[in-house]
């Protein structure tokens, strides 16, 4: 090196963290050896939509990749049943325990099988991981043993005696539970380097709270929101269009336990007003879409449910109707739609055709001023919006959906978000009004991602915070919305117009041309994405494998990994869901069916059945080095190798070592 490139206040503010020759190089061949370890395993998933157990269990089994490594093992010398108690160990150490320990006749033999096998799955899943990151994944109390335990081979003649001498030790000390669990904790940590989540945590299944409160805690994750989240987040604002759609989407698949046992939402005034406003409204039309023999909702809970969820629609409808006369630049007044309904005649005209309702008992609807709340409603409204605006719990996990997510994100070549990119017919960038200036491609999603924000800023100005709030629930149904992109929610027509016809929704062009790849080029050069492979990958709209769709499109170009996670879907996709993989040695789609339960997997063993389909193999296996964060390394080492010349040359003093 002749020459110093880097700013010289970096390389002052760099020596105040390597102060001397040695303590620079040393840093230096310790990151020139961690760009030679092979690439961390990515896990992509999408469109979890509340189904907890099931996101849960595949990250218990790393989407299947646990079970690989304990068969690559000891496939030769485990039979297939003790293949899957071991599995079923790693993945529910605690409750897997319990079952064992009430059977088992010779627990101090079981427990010195057991450690041993889960030092080398250890010992397999940490080896493309530097001992400091492996050291920082093991729990503190237990750090020294493991980390002992991990880099002793008890093969070798001199450490077997120490080997097994502090094995026996974890046993007669009665810790031998606690070792199990805590390195089955650190084997599901290290199996998934990377997660990614393409959207929509929300709706449908019943768990989203349980798996924002595992993703709190997590670690390595980022989400890219989709229109679900979009939905809660503005509900969490204050925007009662978002809270009514939130409540009625929640009723719709009769789970209450996200908004009442996870968020704390008092839905005693919504149940008492439904009760007394369509006490004689049979409401057969809102009853709840339950799974098949579902035997937890009694006669009487269904009935009250399908009232609850009536009453909240039609107010939803009433709001939504004076947010497009508050916000007429958003072009939706086709989304007023009482003033279309005779109520004498009791059909829907539009357009001067008539259709026939299925439902016009609309006993809080004026036909001369239809969107006007009842004084009842209006008290009900104020009502469910302090609910939300106080729960301590919702607004910690939409801190933490801001902290780790934004509209889209860049990661090793990829480039991922939920829904969709706003299209001209031609295959152009759409420029899309945001506040009286248009936007279109990147500059689009980055600014959605601020006003989402701004939203929650106290700094905000006030006419910006209200625009904001407001914006969250175009995201949801706006024509333009990135996150939607259809040329309306039929919800209305759904409802209440027997006609088909009426109920369907033009797909943006994005969803017509995606498949072209020269569309997914243009885009991904529009973001700024390099490298020799890279893609779009998406999610919101689930593959249906059963009517022979594919999730790989646009010669490879393209993935769309919603493979409906949620029950409501299974039987429109034939699966239960995908996890896109990519680790050193290419990129693998692993397809998965239903999952039973935690208890069923614990108590007999069972695993999500899964199929992994190979996308994309590497020629060569890919090393940190060809990573985003091998790039950032490869840039501190530049940085380092002039700061050594500059204390060989005199530019910066070394510092006295302490």
């Amino acid at each position: 090196m002749s020459k110093i490139e880097t700013d010289p206040r970096v390389l002052e503010l760099l020596s105040q963290n390597f102060g001397t020759v040695s303590s620079a190089s040393t840093e230096i061949i310790n990151l020139e050896a961690i760009l030679n370890l092979p690439k961390g395993t990515e896990h992509f998933v999408a469109d979890l939509h509340g189904e907890s157990e099931a996101f849960r269990h595949i990250l218990k089994n790393a989407s299947g990749n646990i079970k690989r490594k304990v068969r690559e093992i000891f496939g030769t010398s485990l039979r297939e049943q003790e293949i899957r108690e071991l599995c079923t160990l790693i993945y529910y150490p605690e409750q897997k325990l319990e079952y064992i320990k009430a059977a088992e006749t010779n627990l101090d033999d079981f427990y010195n099988i057991t450690l041993h096998q889960l030092v080398r799955v250890l010992q397999t899943v940490s080896v493309k991981y530097t001992r400091s990151k492996v050291r920082k994944a093991l729990p503190k109390e237990y750090a020294y043993i493991i980390e002992e335990l991990l880099h002793e081979s008890p093969s070798d003649d001199d450490k077997t005696a120490y080997f097994n001498r502090i094995i026996e030790t974890i046993i007669s000390t009665g810790q031998a539970d606690s070792f199990i669990v805590a390195m089955s904790n650190v084997i599901q940590r290290l199996s998934i380097d990377q997660l990614h989540i393409l959207g929509d945590i929300f709706d449908r299944g019943p768990g989203a709270h349980l798996i924002m409160d595992t993703l709190c805690t997590y670690g390595n994750f980022d989400i890219q929101w989709g229109n679900h989240d979009a939905l809660w987040m503005g509900a969490a604002a204050g925007n009662d269009c978002c809270i009514a759609n939130v409540l009625r989407l929640s009723l719709r698949y009769g789970n209450m336990a996200t908004l009442e046992d996870g968020y704390g939402i008092n839905l005693v005034p919504l149940a008492t007003f439904a009760m007394e406003t369509y006490g004689d409204d049979p409401c057969d039309k809102f009853g709840p879409h339950l799974d098949a023999g579902d035997n937890t909702h009694s006669e009487k809970t269904r009935r009250l449910i399908a009232q609850m969820h009536k009453a909240i629609s039609i107010i939803q409808f009433k709001l939504e109707a004076q947010m497009v006369d508050r916000r007429p630049e958003w072009g939706m007044e086709d989304r007023k739609l009482f003033e279309h309904i005779d109520f004498d005649r009791k059909v829907f005209v539009r357009d001067g055709k008539e259709y026939e309702m299925k439902d016009c008992n609309f006993p809080t609807v004026n036909p001369a001023d239809p969107y006007a709340l009842t004084r009842e409603e209006a008290e009900l409204v104020e009502k469910l919006n302090h609910s939300f605006a106080v729960s301590d719990k919702l607004k910690k996990h939409i801190g933490c959906l801001f902290q780790h997510g934004c509209m889209y994100g860049i990661f090793n070549s990829n480039l991922l978000f939920h829904a969709s990119m706003p299209l001209n017919a031609d295959g152009t960038l759409k420029e899309v009004d945001l506040g009286g200036t248009k936007y279109k491609g990147r500059e689009l999603m980055h600014r959605v991602g601020m006003l989402m924000r701004a939203a929650f800023n106290d700094d905000t100005p006030a006419d910006e915070r209200d625009f904001a709030r407001d914006y969250y629930w175009y995201l949801w149904c706006g024509p333009d919305s990135p996150l939607f992109d259809k040329s309306r929610m039929a919800t209305f027509e759904r409802y209440f117009i027997a006609d088909p016809e009426t109920h369907k929704e033009e797909k943006g062009y994005y969803y017509k041309l995606r498949n072209n790849e020269e569309i997914c080029d243009m885009i991904l050069d529009e973001f700024g994405v390099t490298g020799e492979h890279r893609h779009i990958i998406n999610g919101h709209v689930p593959v249906r494998i059963n009517q022979g769709e594919t999730p790989i499109r646009a010669n490879g170009k393209l993935m769309v990994i919603d493979g409906g996670f949620a029950k409501a879907y299974h039987d429109q996709t034939g699966i239960a869901g995908y996890t896109l993989v990519f680790h050193s040695r290419g990129l693998q789609l692993v397809q998965h069916e239903p999952f039973t339960s935690a208890e069923e997997a614990i108590k007999n063993c069972t695993d999500i059945v899964s199929t992994t389909q190979l996308v994309e193999l590497s020629q060569h296996r890919m090393r940190v080095r060809d990573t985003d964060k091998g790039h950032e390394l490869l840039s501190q080492i530049r940085e380092l190798t002039e700061l050594l010349y500059a204390y060989r040359h005199g530019i910066i003093k070394e510092r006295e070592k302490k």
